[in-house]
């Protein structure tokens, strides 16, 4: 392995999803002041995140599936009332 090309500050940090609450931790060199308690028991840098593989629809299979025939004939709709 290569001397002096890998990052100083990696290190391990605490990734915590802001919609459900899962933690990770993982290594990283992203910067964060807050620090807290994972559920090792050990204390982390801390990272909140909007979503993550435990929260996206596409990992999940919760997909919502847009009813797009019903949005076309609302367009229409309201096309029709702003010509008149």
């Amino acid at each position: 392995m290569k001397k002096e090309i890998h990052p100083e500050n990696y290190r391990p940090v605490l990734f915590v999803d802001s919609s459900n609450g899962t933690e990770y931790v993982v290594s990283s060199t992203v910067h964060s002041k807050d620090t807290a308690k994972a559920k090792d028991g050990k204390e982390y840098p801390v990272v909140r995140i909007e979503i993550s593989s435990s929260s996206h629809p596409f990992y999940t299979g919760q997909e919502k599936v847009m009813d797009a025939a019903g949005r076309v004939e609302r367009f229409k709709q309201k096309q029709a009332k702003a010509k008149k």
